[in-house]
């Protein structure tokens, strides 16, 4: 077997179970469950309209690169969303969702025979982070390095506390904004430090920004890896990658759909290596998506969603929590009292709420667990559910003081 498996950890989800195991929780309280990230909200009628009307395509092999007409709605969303161009035929192609991508970019971008006399090769990545950087990494043959969000920050990762030496031995690293926990959205001058880094070490930036369509102003869209690069003048993405998804902005986590764009030169190799790999969309998913990324109109509607939630749980929450409204995301990322594993228990036994412990999604870097001490709160059911799990968090918070 790869040995390299033997380096993966248990995911948050499955520590989670294992956490809870023996707890039998108060039958007096229906289950409410804020512990994974699943969007919950109904699937619009004419995604689903344009699946069935799809269906003949399933008598056909799908080209990895996918429909030119899918590229080019993709293409045409992120002109819209961003003001960016793009080569349709270079720039763009097709993912079944970025959780595929972010693992292939890895296996696809690292070189495990440099850098043998630093360790190996490095792969950066935010800390608390989604647990698919580490993975990809590790079976990629890299070790990782560990960059701690900076609650004083806004939570955005703190690159300084990453040697100068680890950075020459660095060729990847993933950022994610809006941030998975904590929501936090990175500045223009935060993504102008990310490139000169990348210039002078070499390394490729991979982008995650799934959660870029879930916001709370209008007149404040999270920034964009590919914005940002053609607003410091780096219109050739170099060295980039972004990576985006229908799951959270079109309530299609099924369909596992998304795509990735940026530095036409990696893009070719990551073509060629999904092309070994497998890692073709249905042409049934593809017609859905063209039809997903052509609309905003659905979009607008589950923000609003996701905005009249926030606007009555956060300041609930508020008055017993550490808690404030994030950039953008459905995540709450809240300081509690005393362990966020005890927490966890406490809140399930009592009131029959599931949250995820913080200290599950990081891992101990420069001597702390940047995720210790607070829990993640996926706000994905419908509001009157939110309400009344904030509801059952303030009254246990209460019991404990």
């Amino acid at each position: 077997m790869n040995p390299l498996l033997s380096k993966l950890q248990p995911y948050p989800f499955e520590r989670l179970r294992a956490l809870v195991k023996d707890i039998q929780p108060n039958p007096a309280y229906r289950p409410i469950s804020l512990g994974i990230g699943e969007p919950k909200h109904p699937t619009p009628a004419f995604i689903q309209q344009a699946v069935t009307a799809a269906l003949a395509g399933l008598a056909n092999y799908p080209a990895t690169a996918g429909d030119i007409r899918l590229r080019e709605a993709m293409a045409g969303w992120v002109q819209r969303r961003y003001g960016v161009t793009l080569d349709p035929a270079t720039q763009v192609l097709p993912v079944n969702g970025t959780r595929e991508a972010l693992f292939a970019l890895a296996q696809t971008v690292i070189d495990p025979t440099r850098h043998r006399d630093q360790g190996g090769p490095v792969v950066v990545c935010p800390n608390p982070f989604y647990q698919i950087y580490e993975g990809a990494a590790l079976l990629a043959g890299a070790r990782v390095a560990y960059a701690n969000s900076d609650p004083a920050r806004n939570f955005a990762p703190d690159l300084t506390g990453i040697p100068e030496a680890t950075w020459a031995a660095t060729q990847l690293l993933y950022v994610c904004s809006p941030g998975n926990p904590t929501g936090a959205v990175m500045s223009l001058d935060e993504w102008a430090r990310l490139f000169e880094l990348s210039d002078r070490h070499g390394f490729v930036i991979a982008s995650d920004e799934c959660y870029s369509e879930i916001y709370f102003r209008d007149d404040q869209p999270p920034l964009g890896g590919l914005e940002a690069a053609l607003k410091l003048g780096r219109g050739d993405f170099r060295n980039l990658i972004a990576l985006t998804s229908l799951s959270k902005r079109s309530n299609v986590p099924g369909m596992r759909s998304g795509f990735v764009a940026g530095d036409a030169q990696i893009l070719k190799s990551f073509l060629l290596y999904r092309t070994y790999h497998g890692g073709a969309m249905s042409p049934v998913v593809q017609q859905a998506s063209i039809a997903a990324w052509g609309d905003e109109q659905h979009v607008a509607e589950n923000r609003e969603k996701y905005r009249a939630k926030f606007a009555k749980v956060t300041p609930m929450l508020a008055e017993v929590l550490d808690v404030a409204l994030p950039d953008a995301g459905f995540y709450l990322w809240a300081k509690v009292p005393g362990s966020d594993t005890e927490f966890a228990r406490g809140l399930l036994a009592q009131y029959n709420v599931t949250v995820l412990p913080g200290s599950y999604l990081a891992r101990e870097a420069h001597g702390i667990n940047p995720g210790a001490g607070r829990v993640r709160m996926a706000l994905v059911a419908e509001v009157d559910e939110c309400v009344e799990a904030a509801e059952r968090i303030v009254a246990y918070v209460r019991s404990l003081s």
